[in-house]
């Protein structure tokens, strides 16, 4: 009778973990199968919404010999406290600290840059409804220190609820790139760069880049390219389809007699010239310098090594709490520039990464008559 009774516990625990197996199991399968039916793109060659300042100015244009400033500031989503490690980066968090912290961060960075009284500001990673920064709209908060300029934001994440960690799940984002300019802009359209095909897109996701129109004085354009570049993934094809695309459409409108500018973050290794054959991290490969166009290219390129080399370095590994001289930095951010253009000065910011794993970079330039 005792041995009865013990097979039948055993089939009855066998029964249990059986069904637990199988009820985990279609969790799962479901899971996967809502995250490749929510996948989607957004389309190409999608024009943006212009926000229009409060009180509209009359309508100028951009001077030439006249000297403006733009900067480039990856905000991190409200995110990177000096002490803030990213999963994703070989850290441990997955979201902001709280609120309240997401608040501090992003009007931190944006009241550090403001001072600078820019014409121009590109932020990248600027969230508008995400798990991961409590759902805090940046671009709003962004608007309150700029309540004087035209606007417009691109949209290049749109992900799915990422269940990891467990624990404390990324879940879902929806952010963009978002320029600000001092003068009308006249047209601003979303281009969706090539991204990986296999899972990594559903990572990486809908990366982009805006090209913003602002009329100039003499009947040209100033082109304000605002990229971020895909960073997770060893995908050469993927580097090399982003590089092409937008160096093709650089071209196209600098041969048509335009100014271009091109900033943001290129998730390249900007002060490294040419790929020397050693191993580099996904998101820090040299930019290939021969694929720029005749007439265009990094503003970086025109200091001596050395000059490079003493640059603060514009962005940090978020593989642990930043330590200076012991975390591994590189710089991500920057200019291309037309050769109508003149940069009178080009500094790469140090604020010990105060708000961001990245830095501002603000250039000084004037367009040529």
């Amino acid at each position: 009778m005792e041995v009865i009774v013990k097979n039948k516990n055993k089939k009855r625990w066998i029964k249990i973990l059986g069904g637990a197996a199988g009820g985990l199991f279609c969790i799962v399968a479901a899971y996967f199968l809502y995250i490749i039916l929510d996948y989607h793109r957004l389309e190409d060659r999608l024009e943006l919404e212009i926000k229009k300042p409060v009180e509209e100015k009359k309508a100028e244009a951009v001077q030439t010999e006249k000297e403006y400033t733009i900067i480039t500031y990856n905000i991190g989503f409200g995110a990177y406290t000096p002490d803030f490690s990213f999963f994703m980066d070989g850290g441990t968090e997955s979201v902001a600290k709280d609120k309240e912290s997401v608040l501090a961060t992003v009007s931190g960075a944006a009241a550090l840059v403001e001072k600078e009284k820019a014409q121009f500001y590109l932020f990248q990673e600027v969230d508008m409804d995400s798990t991961r920064s409590y759902h805090v709209n940046q671009y709003e908060l962004l608007d309150a220190f700029f309540p004087g300029y035209y606007s417009d934001i691109a949209v290049n994440y749109d992900s799915s609820f990422l269940f990891y960690p467990i624990l404390r799940p990324h879940g879902k984002s929806y952010a963009g790139v978002a320029l600000y300019s001092e003068f009308p802009i006249a047209q601003a359209v979303r281009r969706s760069f090539p991204i990986s095909e296999g899972f990594n897109k559903y990572l990486d996701l809908d990366r982009c880049y805006s090209v913003n129109r602002i009329p100039v004085e003499n009947g040209k354009e100033l082109c304000i390219y605002h990229l971020h570049m895909s960073a997770y993934g060893n995908d050469d094809a993927v580097r090399e389809g982003q590089v092409s695309m937008i160096c093709a459409d650089m071209k196209e409108e600098y041969e048509a007699g335009n100014y271009i500018i091109c900033g943001g973050d290129f998730n390249h290794n900007l002060k490294s010239l040419e790929n020397t054959g050693e191993e580099y991290a996904s998101w820090a490969y040299p930019f290939p310098r021969e694929s720029i166009p005749d007439g265009l290219g990094f503003v970086l390129d025109s200091f001596s090594e050395e000059e490079r080399e003493a640059m603060h370095n514009s962005a940090r590994n978020a593989d642990m709490a930043y330590q200076e001289g012991v975390t591994y930095t590189v710089t991500l951010d920057g200019f291309i520039v037309s050769d109508n253009i003149t940069c009178i000065s080009y500094e790469n910011m140090d604020t010990g990464y105060s708000y961001s794993d990245h830095d501002p970079v603000k250039m000084v330039f004037k367009l040529e008559k």
